[in-house]
């Protein structure tokens, strides 16, 4: 019996020749990823059942990327950038993005210039950008939207700090072998839809526990077609409808963009011809229209057009799902040669994307000048309200309001203010709405 891109990467790095689903493997792990919020934990757990002076199994594929709650002048916060730094210098480790903005009196100094520090972003997206995403390979991470690397045909899930503590000191963890459910996207994408309308169509169709620990495998012509920035917002994703992990098959575009930051090796690996599925879902992308989450769940699914006319009173693009460039192209679109008339704002999620808001251009100006002539508001690379965070962050929702935003949760709490409620939308819809205040379907304002 033929096996999946999941399976074959599991049994590979088990060491075994074939796995089916349900099966239960130790796996030798490629990279390991923590950041400022469970990378505390996972220290706590390493040096608990290893030892005060235990060395981590393999410098070269620990990779820890402080982004969460950083801009803030919240002391507990800036204490866990303190012990993740100080892990960081007593392993040695190469792959330490250090944000430095913490004095060396201890006392945090808050909106540091990132582009002036080793800082990079938001996980997800460094993870790619820095060459530690390659195909074939498995990648654990503390966080649930580890998931996103999938995007480059590897195995990539979240862990607990459990997890992350023994896998520092063996380089291993035994996992269960998920099933694979196949979603397929069907024809050309038409203009006025993104990646996010797609997993939120998935989402809202199977529920948020539709694919609870299978593996969610993004298929078709519309897929082969997206950018691997388009590709990363679908396997960002799966977590919100219970899956274990997104993947999408390695091609051209995978490889074109990895060969361009590492030159370590990998084997890229595909469906076998007899592969077998637990579940197959088929799409005609052009029959899908503009997507929205409403609260408080992802899989609270509405059309653009069925949810016109409600009032919103904020727009967020940002986060590991919705602030990578091709998201920031997009809203341009909608927002030149327009004004927010709501609070809007604009948070890149790496220094390299926020740098490209001044190279790249629409309509002859530079996304920056567009989106400050919007009105709109641009914070620093990182995480910022996606998880709330402390007061301070910007973008929190601290009060009672309505916001529309391209992140991945829309729970009660999960931007600030358990009493915020939040809508999740593609670039697109989230910019139509910022220009007129109400829920908007962006083929309104491109004339689609």
């Amino acid at each position: 019996m033929g096996m999946t891109i999941t399976e074959k990467i599991l049994a590979r790095h088990s060491g075994r020749g074939h796995v089916g689903p349900g099966e239960n493997v130790w796996v030798d792990v490629d990279v390991l990823m923590t950041h400022d919020v469970c990378g505390p934990g996972s220290i706590g757990v390493f040096h608990e059942h290893f030892g005060a002076d235990a060395k981590v199994w393999d410098r070269q594929k620990v990779v820890i990327i402080p982004d969460h709650y950083i801009f803030t002048a919240d002391a507990m916060s800036q204490r866990n950038v303190l012990l993740v730094r100080e892990f960081a210098r007593q392993q040695e480790l190469p792959y330490y993005y250090d944000p430095d903005f913490v004095t060396g009196d201890g006392m945090p100094r808050p909106y540091a210039d990132p582009r002036k520090t080793p800082y990079r972003g938001v996980c997800h997206a460094v993870l790619p950008e820095e060459g530690h995403t390659r195909p074939g390979e498995i990648m654990l991470g503390t966080d649930s939207h580890t998931c996103t690397a999938g995007a480059f045909g590897q195995f990539a899930t979240g862990v607990g700090n459990t997890e992350a503590g023994f896998v520092l000191g063996t380089g291993k963890l035994w996992l269960k072998v998920p099933p694979t459910m196949r979603f397929v996207f069907e024809g050309d994408m038409p203009d006025y839809l993104m990646a996010k309308d797609l997993i939120l169509t998935i989402i809202g169709q199977i529920g948020v526990d539709g694919a609870t620990y299978c593996a969610m495998e993004f298929a078709g012509e519309t897929v082969e077609a997206l950018n691997i920035e388009e590709r990363m917002t679908l396997c960002n994703m799966a977590i919100e409808a219970g899956g274990k992990n997104g993947v999408v098959a390695a091609d051209e575009v995978v490889e074109s963009f990895v060969r361009g930051r590492t030159d370590k090796p990998y084997e890229i690996v595909g469906n076998d011809a007899d592969a077998t599925f637990a579940a197959e879902h088929l799409f005609r992308t052009d029959r899908l229209e503009p997507t929205v989450a409403r609260p408080h769940s992802p899989q609270n699914r509405a059309t653009a057009r069925e949810l016109a006319g409600t009032r919103i009173d904020r727009a967020y693009i940002g986060s590991c799902t919705g602030g990578k460039l091709t998201d920031f192209v997009a809203a341009a679109r909608i927002l030149a040669g327009r004004e927010c008339k709501i609070e809007t704002f604009i948070v890149p999620a790496t220094v390299a994307v926020d740098a490209a808001l001044d190279d790249e251009r629409v309509n002859g100006k530079s996304l920056r000048q567009i989106f400050v002539d919007a009105g709109a508001q641009i914070g620093p690379a990182g995480c910022a309200a996606c998880l709330g965070g402390p007061h301070d962050t910007f973008g929190r929702a601290n009060a009672a309001i309505r916001v529309i935003s391209a992140t991945n949760r829309n729970f009660p709490g999960r931007m600030g203010s358990k009493e915020a409620e939040v809508f999740l939308a593609s670039p697109l819809t989230i910019a139509a709405t910022a220009v007129t205040g109400v829920v908007t379907d962006p083929r309104d304002l491109l004339g689609s």
